[in-house]
């Protein structure tokens, strides 16, 4: 009899602990049921082998479904092989193409593989990236001059390389030796003069340039000649070629014009002389070019690194940092390519054309040298403009630009000479190019400042910072002033670089509305706007220049004007600046009432460190033109939100013009700093307020208070810590008939540190006048900030004795005496042995007479005023 299924005891169960039950249990079994047979389908083993161990699953159990197989492993897709180290590194180079050492490991890869295919990919990408390199150029033409077979693929890349640009000197010897080598016939003698010519012609003025004009000269001597005209012809084509060249600044000029003269004197020496003569002038003045030449080269372009193989050596142009290098690198190069253009070769004007061609491949040279630095391309272009090249000039900006796409020089220049032109189509897809690729900047900046903002390094980093910054404003919270807790609760920005660049790229928006405003009109500089206004990116500067552009141009509209600063509010009403802007126009357009709401309604908003700005222009308004009782009532104000300010602070800012504040000058003893500039603000105020600067002393005591170790006993930071004079001393200085230096007439005295805190406050934040404000001030002297007189900066007064007795000296010029060398001295000081305070040495007899007699000339023997040759010389027997 066989068993029951077992379906009917589990229903019975089922009935009895619920149908939730069930179901896990089924689901259950399904799964080791299903496990079991996945194992039994992969193993060789029959099924009756499992059977005794576990129960075969039966179709009479309920809820059991038979599952899908799965793949088995013969069926799996094959994974790819791995990338090799070259195509790792390729893939890495298209993103990110400016990497001068991933294309240089890419090139000894490339090489080292063997693969033609590989090795032209390699060098067609690095070409470009970097273009018109010769270092380049010559290294991947090397791949194809040994096999005759390649010799088609060779002569492509020679077509290209010549015709892009000025082909160098190296690139030239290799195509030079190249046609002598393919080319045969009878008219090959013609056909290797004429890539001569054109050899010359392009690199002719170049320094290394020696070997070209040798190999010419050497291969118009070897032409064949039959007639006594066609000898003549000869001679004169080499004294031609000599002349040119003894004329040039090159290596091995003066073997050149060694050969010269040998030439014309083995051929008349009668003529020889006059011929030599007339070149000796300008020959003397290539060697001396030359130096100087080699003074500036050898800085400009220093040696190569080695390659690892024999492959010429390839040197690839590196993006700037900017850093001292950088700086000075540019410098060198500046002033070299000026010195190129004061003709120092005195070029005559008659042979302008050679001063041209000089010059012009100088710059050729510099822009493929300085490929990534954008004041090159300019001067270049510049240059070429000056000389009547109007059209190699754009070209040359073009070039600059593929170069340097985030170039704010070359993009306007390019867009000024193609406006000039009248190419305005042109000028539009120049901006919307340009800013682009600012935009693209901007998006990659963001990404990365979120990516470190988010990681956990920066989050630690911050973290770690927050108790180090509490700790220090608890330590000198003592020292602060009331509002300087409440700059505490003001952020920084998020990123100074993000925000610096988004105030860049708001600059492009603006000259970009300058264009259509003077080009297309007001019409076409709002639909820019309208663009500007749609971009995530924009900054405050397009709103403001936008709605100045519609007041200065749009006949007055200051509707308009103070429309768009309002929707601007909407956006940018937490920046300090932009508001200062606005109310800055409102007052300018005497707009009184819109100009007080303004002020009225962010005033507010903002902490009293940063609104401060924003009441010293109100109250600078306020104090011109308004009346006493709401200028009072302003500054009863301001003593609530700033009450560290002394009261004669604000009195003195109430009765002054522009930067002349005679209170401060004459009442309160300040003097003028000479240095300080129109932006410059004194403690932290605005470019018009007062400020005391420290004197010698207060700094002295204050170094000293700050250097010592343990307080002092009265806890003075300042006055406490240094030493009075004692009453002598100022007996003896009282007791002097010339007047003391301490001494001085209508001075205030030093200023104690308790009295500098009451009067200077804490230090404020920065924070830049108005444009309009500059404008009106722009004939007012620059503010000046004050200070106190130094000790040094006065005139030393002597003595009347010793001005006396330097009176009585005589003359510099009246000295006859032995002059002592300055390095003898000091050898001299260095090696002497000089005795300790603490012991007293008997001095040493006099020395006896040179003379070595007991009569005559006794006495001190004369001085020695050779150099010292040390305690051990004998030709010194003392020291004087």
């Amino acid at each position: 009899m066989s068993e029951p299924p077992p379906s009917e005891p589990m229903a019975e169960t089922v009935s009895g602990n619920g149908d939730k039950s069930v179901e896990e249990k089924s689901q259950l079994s399904a799964g080791i049921l299903n496990a079991l047979r996945q194992l039994q389908e992969s193993s060789s083993v029959p099924v009756a082998s499992t059977s005794t161990s576990t129960p075969t699953p039966t179709a009479t159990q309920p809820n059991i479904q038979e599952p899908p197989r799965l793949p088995s492993v013969s069926m799996a897709e094959p994974t790819p092989p791995p990338q090799s180290e070259w195509d790792q590194l390729r893939a890495q180079l298209r993103e990110k193409p400016v990497d001068a050492d991933g294309w240089l490991r890419l090139v000894d890869l490339a090489e080292e593989s063997g693969d033609i295919e590989k090795i032209k990919a390699t060098y067609e990408g690095m070409l470009e990236t970097y273009p018109n390199t010769p270092s380049v150029q010559v290294a991947y033409l090397r791949h194809f001059l040994d096999d005759p077979s390649q010799f088609g693929y060779a002569e492509e890349l020679f077509k290209k390389f010549l015709k892009r640009a000025s082909p160098s000197v190296d690139l030239l010897k290799v195509y030079l030796t190249y046609i002598r080598r393919i080319t045969t016939g009878p008219n090959a003698r013609e056909v290797i003069r004429k890539c001569y010519d054109f050899a010359l012609g392009h690199t002719g003025q170049d320094k290394d340039s020696y070997e070209i004009w040798q190999d010419y000269i050497n291969f118009l001597k070897a032409s064949e000649t039959n007639t006594t005209w066609e000898e003549q012809q000869k001679m004169d084509a080499v004294r031609k070629a000599y002349q040119q060249a003894v004329q040039i600044p090159m290596e091995n000029v003066k073997r050149l014009w060694e050969d010269y003269q040998d030439f014309e004197n083995n051929l008349n020496k009668i003529t020889a002389k006059k011929f030599i003569s007339d070149l000796q002038e300008s020959h003397m003045q290539a060697r001396t070019v030359l130096n100087q030449l080699q003074e500036h080269l050898i800085v400009l372009y220093p040696p190569t690194p080695p390659s690892k193989d024999k492959r010429p050596s390839i040197w690839l142009p590196r993006p700037p940092t900017y850093n001292q290098g950088d700086k000075a690198l540019v410098a060198r190069w500046r002033l070299y390519l000026k010195w190129e253009e004061s003709n120092p070769l005195e070029i005559e004007e008659s042979n302008r054309n050679t001063l041209v061609q000089r010059v012009q491949s100088v710059y050729k040279k510099a822009t493929v040298r300085m490929r990534f630095y954008s004041e090159i391309w300019y001067m270049a272009y510049v240059w070429t403009n000056s000389v009547g090249k109007t059209d190699e000039a754009l070209t040359l900006l073009k070039a600059g630009i593929e170069a340097n796409s985030a170039s704010f020089v070359l993009n306007f220049a390019y867009a000024e000479a193609l406006e000039l032109q009248g190419k305005f189509a042109e000028v539009h897809a120049t901006f919307e190019k340009f800013l682009e690729t600012l935009r693209k900047d901007l998006e990659q900046l963001e990404s990365r400042v979120n990516a470190s903002t988010n990681s956990p390094n920066g989050s630690q980093q911050r973290q770690s910072q927050t108790p180090t910054g509490n700790n220090g404003a608890d330590a000198l919270a003592s020292q602060q002033s009331s509002f300087s807790t409440q700059s505490s609760d003001e952020k920084p920005p998020k990123n100074k670089d993000l925000s610096d660049k988004r105030t860049d790229y708001g600059i492009a928006w603006i000259v970009y509305i300058r264009f259509a405003r003077r080009a297309e009109g007001l019409r076409s500089a709002r639909n820019v706007f309208g663009k500007a206004r749609r971009d995530r990116w924009t900054p405050w500067e397009v709103h403001e220049a936008e709605a100045l552009m519609e007041y200065h141009c749009g006949n007055k509209d200051i509707p308009l004007a103070s429309r768009i600063f309002e929707k601007a509010m909407e956006l940018y009403g937490d920046e300090v600046e932009f508001v200062l802007r606005y109310l800055g126009f409102l007052i300018s357009v005497n707009d009184e009432n819109n100009a007080r709401a303004l002020f009225e309604r962010v005033i507010g908003t903002f902490s009293a460190d940063k609104a401060r700005p924003l009441w010293e222009r109100w109250a600078r308004y306020e104090y011109q033109y308004g009346d006493l009782a709401a200028a009072q009532k302003l500054e009863k104000r301001m003593a609530e939100v700033y009450p560290n300010d002394p009261p004669i602070k604000r009195f003195a800012e109430r009765h002054k013009y522009g930067n002349v504040d005679s209170i401060a000058t004459r009442d309160l003893g300040f003097v003028l700093s000479r240095g300080s500039s129109g932006g410059t603000r004194t403690n932290g105020s605005s470019s018009g307020l007062l400020g005391r600067t420290d004197t010698l002393q207060s700094i002295v005591s204050e170094t000293a208070a700050k250097s010592a170790s343990t307080p002092t006993p009265h806890g003075s930071s300042t006055s406490s810590t240094k030493r009075a004079s004692s009453p002598d001393h100022r007996r003896r200085d009282e007791s002097r008939d010339y007047p003391s230096k301490r001494a001085r007439a209508g001075s205030p005295g030093p200023v104690r540190g308790r009295d500098r805190d009451r009067w200077d406050g804490p230090p404020h934040r920065r924070h830049g006048s108005p444009m309009w404000d500059r404008e009106r001030e722009r004939d007012v002297p620059p503010p000046r900030r004050f200070k106190e007189e130094r000790e040094e900066d006065k005139g030393v007064q002597l003595p009347s004795v010793l001005s006396w007795f330097i009176g009585t000296l005589p003359t510099p010029n009246s000295f006859d005496g032995p002059v002592f060398r300055t390095d003898d001295l000091m050898q001299v000081f260095r090696n002497a042995v000089i005795p300790a305070s603490s012991t007293v040495k008997p001095r040493s007899p006099v020395p006896a007479p040179r003379g070595g007699g007991s009569g005559g000339g006794g006495g001190r023997p004369p001085p020695d005023y050779g150099p010292y040759q040390g305690p051990g010389s004998s030709g010194r027997r003392g020291r004087w």
